[in-house]
């Protein structure tokens, strides 16, 4: 895929549309609010941008990922062996802790205190619970991620592979079958969660591959004495992604609360008005 020129990861979003988003989620007294958007769409750094504006105005918002979340390595290294070899790889639906997702956000919620499981994605494994911090009293919650609310797809959208990965890794679709059936089976209790939900629409999945890109050279910037994947590693990468990413942008738009879509550069295209 060839690379184009646009904006690095973004410094952040302009303060009316932090505040915006942040005055939708308090207009409507909820305590979990979604941040959803695909690979690199800048839903991390919304979403620490409004704990941050949450903070000066008194309130404990807390921010929570889908990718806190993931299995650790044994687990994954498991299912390959039992399901599909590409199962060892994070990413798709299935290789989440779901339950621990459920757990951690029904006690935020209830404002008892919680411990916020943290994946360490260089290392590709979840950090040990006595590195987990541990929020009490929230106000709160951000949960950002790339396929909240994403519904599973019809048994003839699995037929046809849909690239590189799916036509010489899973010709028999045994793979992409387990990983939706699992999306539509364990996820919705999750979802359920949710009080209400923003979905940041980028441009298309083209884009992705590019802004995913951008999310590995700041990670490795970051990390100097640590190796991150290469180029070629995240083209391989954004295909296990790919095929809810594409179901994602066909559906949340309609499903999400609110949408705002964005240009190449994560420009917000649209306002973010109050209903």
């Amino acid at each position: 895929m060839a690379s184009r020129t646009h904006s690095p990861s973004p410094a952040g979003y302009s303060e009316p549309f932090v505040a915006a988003v942040l005055d939708d989620a308090l207009a409507h007294d909820l305590r979990v609010y979604a941040i959803a958007g695909l690979q690199g769409s800048g839903k991390s750094t919304l979403s620490a941008q409004v704990a941050a504006l949450a903070a000066t105005r008194g309130l404990r918002a807390v921010v929570l990922s889908i990718d806190d979340f993931y299995l650790g390595r044994r687990e994954r290294l498991a299912l390959g062996r039992e399901v599909h070899p590409l199962l060892a790889t994070r990413g798709a639906p299935g290789s989440h802790d779901v339950p621990l997702a459920i757990d951690t956000i029904d006690a935020l919620r209830e404002g008892r205190a919680a411990k916020l499981p943290r994946f360490d994605k260089i290392a590709d494994r979840r950090l040990p619970p006595s590195k987990w911090p541990t929020a009490r009293d929230t106000d709160l919650v951000l949960f950002e991620g790339w396929f909240q609310k994403v519904p599973a797809q019809t048994d003839a959208e699995l037929v046809s592979p849909l690239n590189a990965l799916e036509r010489d890794e899973d010709a028999d679709g045994t793979w992409r079958r387990w990983c939706n059936a699992v999306l539509g089976r364990n996820y919705p209790p999750l979802w359920e969660r949710i009080d209400r939900m923003l979905f940041l629409e980028g441009p298309g999945f083209e884009i992705v591959p590019e802004w995913r890109w951008q999310q590995e050279v700041t990670l490795q910037k970051a990390n100097p004495d640590r190796q991150a994947m290469t180029h070629a590693q995240v083209l391989r990468f954004v295909q296990f992604f790919e095929r809810v990413s594409r179901q994602a942008l066909r559906t949340l738009p309609a499903i999400a609360d609110r949408h705002v879509r964005l240009d190449a550069t994560r420009r917000p295209l649209d306002p973010l008005p109050l209903s």
